[in-house]
């Protein structure tokens, strides 16, 4: 998985870099294949932003945030990733299973 994070006037410190590391991390247990995410964080008043864009074979999901710390707008937009890629893989078609018209 590559994650490629940068700040809309706002400077990323090691230390945000890392946490946007650990969260989307988990991301890469859904797919097999290498994964790619842009991750833009910034500071829309009153409140924190992050938002990605995650290429995944077949299709390209995005996702934003909103929280009233940095840390918060990115657990929000980790949770929402998730579940995009969970609402995708469930439209998959199963190339493995048999389909209907074999078994009759």
């Amino acid at each position: 998985m590559r994650i490629e994070t940068y700040g809309q006037q706002l400077e990323v410190t090691p230390a945000l870099q890392e946490y946007v590391e650990s969260k989307l991390q988990r991301l890469d247990r859904h797919f097999d294949q290498p994964i790619e995410v842009r991750v833009q964080l910034g500071l829309r008043k009153p409140e924190h932003h992050a938002e990605a864009t995650l290429t995944v074979p077949g299709k390209t999901l995005h996702a934003d945030a909103g929280g009233e710390n940095m840390y918060a707008a990115i657990d929000l937009l980790a949770d929402k990733l998730d579940r995009q890629i969970l609402k995708h893989k469930e439209k998959q078609p199963d190339h493995h299973a048999p389909r209907v018209a074999d078994a009759l």
